[in-house]
């Protein structure tokens, strides 16, 4: 895992321009927090690729920016800058070397540079993994850009007039003198929209590489290519068959996401997805007499002992984290946070500068970080249980009719939701402006209109299709993109096993009576794991992550509210509505789901006024 940067000038010479080889090298140097471990600045005479690297695979042969070289003339062919991991790597070195490619190291790295050589771009459709990398082809002098499948890994760029600015994150494109931070009406619309455009880069000029995307920069202009997106494909396999098929690519996944030349671990929260991941990587471990899986979890401070249930969540997640990691014979450490923690100044600076955008979920964001900064100090990969929820239908409101069947995403439709409460924080005449009602909506028709479809289902099974797109396709980029952001500015790395595209394909097809065969959220993954799991976590409900309940953080946070409100000079005020954040502040606090959806509003209104005084970004109203 590692952060790129670079540049790409059709009319200039970095050979003999060392103004434009230090901008290059500022993108670069943006990324350190994604790569602690090494640096290197390539440069030919239209291109500059930087890189930062976290040491996973080949710790001392895998540096970059990396190289292929002409075996006669010794002129190189292809430089490439590459964050993430290729989990099939070994498969594809050895047919490589089988057509006669030899190779100077073990990383997987220069198995894509091989690859490139032999297959071109279709070498995109061999790989395995989570991935994001530029590379440049010095025969034609082009700039690929690729990201994978499920956009894991994100990749952002920036056309110029004579070529492009490209960077894992926002930052990196920021810090060249030829990117302006402006966010127009449209970035404003995604920021208070809570909806996230595919392709969209927040910034004006900006954009990010679609998952399953490949971005094409050459003299005569810039073109896309998916090389890949769901398919509507008939599923033929009965309940057993499809059960065991579903427990056969998680043992298969896990198993090569355990690799690493570093110390790995697993996040455990107690519930059914992480609980999987963690049981089945013990598992594999134990056969391979390599010790037991480590594993860490969030907790605050007198959480259990006071925890009231609400809609979101029914029990706290201690009792069976204790009870997962006593199970499966884990190594498991409890990282325990405390208010002062959730509202250190320092915290909540490095997840905004992680962020790049104000898109804070609060103490979450916090936490998480925090969490991943913990984990850092006593491994540098882990496994994650994300997106499971987007996999098998997990999260309440796809089993919530009012919802499903609503015209708009099924999100935003829930009760829980805490979207147009939080609008109500913002100026009227900004509102009008936006017509944030109008750009959901449209999102939401261009999303539908991609929904593949199979012929002769039934109304509701045809719905489900679409909620289930809706999700592997918009919802969860968001959370992927934070638990990147907040792993990634701690420099740990964090794999995401049910993002597999062959597992997100299979369950995709696989019709929503069989994906709830039990009468219960997450069937298949409940069947299929439930010989490694306990019962009592085999039959838990649906918990999200947690968010304090220590109502000394809710005060802390009005109280930053309050001090926003009496300073005049908050660059926040020209956008807001202080009447109605006054209200809220002075308002009775409430408990439970409403305390999280009032204090989500309120962090929302800080985490912009504090992006807003520390990178002065222009912000356009109209």
């Amino acid at each position: 895992m590692c952060g790129i940067a670079g540049t790409v000038d059709f009319t200039g010479n970095f050979d003999d321009d060392p103004a434009a080889r230090a901008a290059a090298q500022a993108m670069t140097d943006t990324m350190a927090c994604r790569g602690p471990d090494d640096e290197g600045l390539w440069t030919t005479r239209h291109a500059a690729l930087g890189h930062r690297r976290l040491a996973i695979i080949d710790v001392p042969g895998g540096r970059q920016p990396m190289v292929l070289d002409d075996p006669v003339t010794g002129e190189t062919r292809l430089s490439i800058v590459y964050s993430g991991e290729v989990y099939n790597f070994t498969e594809l070195r050895t047919e490589l070397q089988g057509k006669g490619h030899r190779f100077r190291t073990d990383s997987d790295t220069e198995v894509i540079l091989h690859g490139w050589l032999e297959w071109g771009e279709d070498v995109v459709e061999r790989l395995n993994g989570m991935f994001a990398f530029a590379l440049w082809d010095t025969r034609t002098e082009d700039l690929f850009l690729v990201r994978d499948r499920m956009g894991i890994k994100p990749l952002y760029y920036y056309p110029t007039p004579d070529g492009v600015l490209f960077g894992s994150e926002p930052k990196a494109i920021l810090a060249h003198p030829r990117a302006e931070a402006v966010v127009d009406l449209d970035g404003l619309r995604e920021l208070l929209s809570h909806v996230k455009t595919p392709g969209h880069g927040g910034y004006r000029g900006m954009h990010e590489v679609r998952p399953g995307s490949l971005v094409r920069i050459r003299r005569e202009g810039l073109s896309i290519r998916r090389y890949w997106q769901l398919e509507a494909l008939e599923h033929v396999d009965d309940r057993d068959t499809t059960v065991a098929h579903v427990r056969e690519l998680l043992d298969d996944i896990v198993g090569r996401q355990l690799i690493s030349d570093v110390p790995l671990c697993s996040l455990l929260s107690g519930g059914l997805d992480s609980s999987a991941i963690t049981a089945l990587a013990a598992q594999q471990l134990r056969d391979q007499d390599a010790g037991p899986v480590r594993s860490f979890s969030v907790d605050f401070v007198g959480y259990e002992d006071s925890f009231a249930a609400d809609p979101m969540r029914d029990t706290p997640d201690g009792p069976y984290v204790r009870e997962l990691a006593e199970y499966v014979a884990a190594d498991h450490e409890a990282i325990t946070l405390s208010n002062d923690d959730l509202m250190d100044p320092d915290a909540r600076a490095a997840v905004l500068r992680a962020r790049d955008l104000p898109l804070s979920l609060g103490d979450m964001d916090t936490s998480l970080y925090l969490l991943f900064k913990a984990i850092r100090g006593r491994s540098t990969v882990a496994l994650s249980g994300e997106s499971a929820d987007e996999v098998f239908g997990g999260y309440r409101w796809f089993h919530d009719a009012d919802a499903v069947n609503a015209d708009t995403f099924p999100w935003m439709a829930a009760r829980s939701s805490p979207m147009d409460h939080t609008r109500a924080f913002f100026d009227p005449d900004l509102l009008k402006a936006l017509d944030l009602p109008g750009y959901i909506d449209q999102s939401y028709r261009d999303a539908l209109a991609e929904v593949p479809h199979v012929d002769g289902v039934s109304a509701q099974e045809r719905r489900m299709r679409e909620v289930c797109y809706l999700h592997l396709t918009r919802f969860v980029q968001v959370l992927l993109d934070r638990k990147d952001r907040m792993s990634m500015a701690s420099g740990l790395e964090v794999r995401v096993p049910f993002c597999d595209h062959r597992l997100v394909q299979y369950v995709f097809n696989t019709p929503w009576s069989l994906k709830t065969f039990d009468g219960r959220e997450k069937s298949l993954l409940r069947a299929a794991t439930r010989d490694v799991l306990p019962a009592s976590i085999v039959d838990r409900v649906k918990s999200p992550y947690p968010s304090t309940q220590d109502p000394g953080y809710e005060k802390a946070v009005r109280g930053d509210l309050a001090d926003l409100l009496a300073d005049q000079n908050a660059p926040v005020r020209r956008l807001i509505a202080s009447d109605k954040i006054r209200e809220a502040v002075d308002a009775p606090s409430q408990s439970g789901a409403s305390l999280e959806v009032d204090r989500a509003q309120m962090e929302n209104v800080l985490q912009l006024n504090a992006w807003m005084s520390r990178y002065s970004p222009t912000v356009e109203t109209s």
